[in-house]
């Protein structure tokens, strides 16, 4: 597996990550524990050294599922996790509201540290920018955990171009993460040169449109109510139908290139900065090695311009979030 690095912070990790929430979280009924520690070592051994988790995942549930996977890797591999919410551990109602407060910070960094089983966090997230702390204190929390030696790299996700600039003012961010795809490219107003300016990484997240890019979803998809697709405007038969060209025009470049449309969109990604490293989510060992061979998909310019010239002409409908989502995303 070919590695990068994430901005000029120095922390390298394979070019292709593993977002772990669907292990226990959000796509339907939670697959069989065994097998998906299975997979996460598989994961490793096939190359992946960048692991995705947050205490929310679950909740609690996805760190100690990725703590006891990964436990015998420890320094071989790079675990990112997140703070911010507010988490009910019952499971009732696990939104109750953000919190960044320094003092919550500090003690979820500890009961992660436990969770994932290892002595320091390697990348530290904000899960999302919470209006009622300044963005400033936020930082100075985990610069004085890093001080400690509980977090090695901070990072924010969701997080607009002014808090980016706030936060690496206190303590320098060594990764954004941030929903980026051809199906969803906000970050191109603005957040990528504010990164590339500072030297920080991206950690695209749904680089796959949670499945609609792989071409295995249509109108016709249905989701259950435990599915978080199911709540989601791009998710309707509608949206699905109406977003169908872009799926297809994958599919045009996938023969091309003699690979599957989910490689063709994760090379996208790595084609567009040497310094973005997309966390593709998967529960099945197919799918983790059909996105891992997307590192070796090579797009050409003449490939990209394709892709460009027709995607600007496919008008996509339909927003990402419902509205009260949205509105903590981009702060």
């Amino acid at each position: 597996m070919k590695k990068r690095k994430l901005g000029s912070s120095g922390l390298e990790v394979s070019a292709i990550g593993l977002g772990c929430m669907g292990m226990t979280f959000a796509y339907g009924p939670a697959p069989d524990r065994g097998a998906m520690i299975a997979l996460l070592r598989a994961a490793v051994e096939r190359g992946v050294t960048f692991f995705d988790t947050a205490e929310i995942y679950g909740p609690l549930a996805n760190e100690e599922l990725v703590g006891e996977a990964l436990e015998s890797f420890r320094g071989k591999v790079t675990i990112a996790t997140k703070f911010g919410f507010d988490i009910d551990p019952t499971g009732a109602n696990i939104w109750k509201g953000l919190n960044s407060r320094p003092e919550h910070i500090k003690l979820v960094a500890e009961a992660s540290l436990k969770r994932l089983r290892v002595d320091a966090i390697d990348l530290f997230y904000q899960h999302r920018v919470d209006p009622d702390v300044p963005i400033e204190d936020v930082a100075g929390a985990v610069k004085d955990l890093i001080a400690q030696g509980k977090v090695k790299h901070f990072g924010l996700s969701e997080a607009g171009e002014n808090t980016i600039r706030r936060a690496h003012a206190v303590q320098p961010i060594s990764a954004l993460e941030s929903e980026y795809s051809l199906w969803w490219r906000r970050p191109e107003e603005g957040v990528l040169a504010t990164l590339e300016e500072l030297g920080i990484g991206l950690v695209p997240y749904s680089p796959l449109g949670r499945g609609f890019l792989t071409g295995a979803l249509n109108d016709k998809s249905k989701f259950g109510k435990d599915d978080t697709r199911s709540a989601l405007p791009r998710f309707t038969p509608e949206a699905l139908k109406a977003n169908q060209a872009l799926v297809d025009l994958l599919a045009v470049i996938a023969k091309r290139k003699a690979a599957t449309q989910a490689q063709i969109a994760l090379a996208w990604l790595l084609a567009q900065k040497p310094w973005i490293v997309p966390i593709p989510g998967t529960t099945k060992l197919h799918r983790l090695e059909e996105n891992i061979g997307a590192a070796n998909v090579v797009l050409t310019p003449e490939d990209l311009r394709d892709i460009e010239n027709a995607a600007t002409k496919i008008d996509l409908t339909a927003e990402r979030y419902p509205e009260a989502m949205e509105n903590l995303t981009g702060r």
